[in-house]
């Protein structure tokens, strides 16, 4: 029997990179995936590729951001499939700066968009997995939550993130429901290219610069997270939760 046979999940910023090799992952295992990006229409290409592979997937927009949004989203979900089983909080900006030049404004973009939307995604899928004593949420931290320079925002919010899922999986622990984050490193989507392109480098300059510095001298794929987070979305992990784990090459 697929892993995920009969499940439902919802993974968010799912139209590319991580969140989008996620979706394909849990699909690919059974799964039924609601593919979640801040517009149906961001969303579909992923779904068209579920679906011709034979998997199960529907496009929903939903700005992560708005409350009413994401209960709204939830709430088309539960109602179409019956419940969730499973959330990715994936959804994240990056607005890199140093601190003298950060404006407040793009401190609360990344904090609202990489921690609160969390909190919001968690709170409206909770009822539907404490009803049924069952649920796994995996959450996206990084490894920009040890610190990380021109990213005091993100690596703050990635920080939130795990306190997050910490704290989370000790208050919902009691009702079958697991919680736990994966902090990847340097991995090849087009959030990092986009940090290249803010230092001045192609992003096949960076990412060599990158695997210098890893002991697999090499960077991740977004396929590598994704089946990461598939084990933790798994029945497989059934006894791990409030964990927080690096998915980096062996950095340091």
């Amino acid at each position: 029997m697929s892993r995920f046979a009969e499940r439902i999940a919802i993974v968010t910023g799912a139209a590319q990179g991580i969140g989008a090799a996620t979706a394909r992952t849990l699909a690919a295992g059974g799964a039924t995936v609601a593919v979640v990006d801040l517009t149906e229409q961001r969303a579909q290409s992923v779904v068209e590729e579920i679906t011709e592979s034979g998997g199960t997937a529907v496009a929903i927009g939903c700005d992560v951001t708005d409350e009413s949004a994401v209960q709204a989203m939830a709430a088309q979900v539960v109602d179409r499939f019956g419940r969730v089983d499973i959330l990715v909080n994936n959804a994240g900006i990056t607005r890199d700066n140093l601190l003298f030049k950060m404006p407040a404004s793009e401190w609360d973009a990344v904090i609202n968009t990489n921690l609160t939307s969390m909190f919001l995604c968690c709170h409206a899928v909770q009822a539907s997995m404490v009803a049924a004593k069952y649920g796994r949420i995996v959450n996206l931290s990084s490894r920009s939550a040890l610190g990380a320079r021109g990213q005091v925002n993100y690596a703050a919010a990635k920080a939130g993130v795990q306190g997050l899922t910490a704290t989370l999986a000790i208050e919902l622990g009691p009702f079958g429901v697991t919680v736990n984050a994966v902090a990847p490193g340097y991995i090849a989507t087009a959030m990092t290219a986009a940090t290249a392109q803010r230092v001045g480098l192609e992003a096949e300059d960076h990412q060599q610069q990158a695997a210098a510095q890893t002991p697999l001298r090499r960077v991740g794929q977004p396929s590598e997270v994704a089946e990461v987070i598939a084990f933790l979305a798994s029945d497989a992990a059934s006894y791990v939760s409030g964990q927080t784990l690096y998915v980096n090459g062996g950095a340091r």
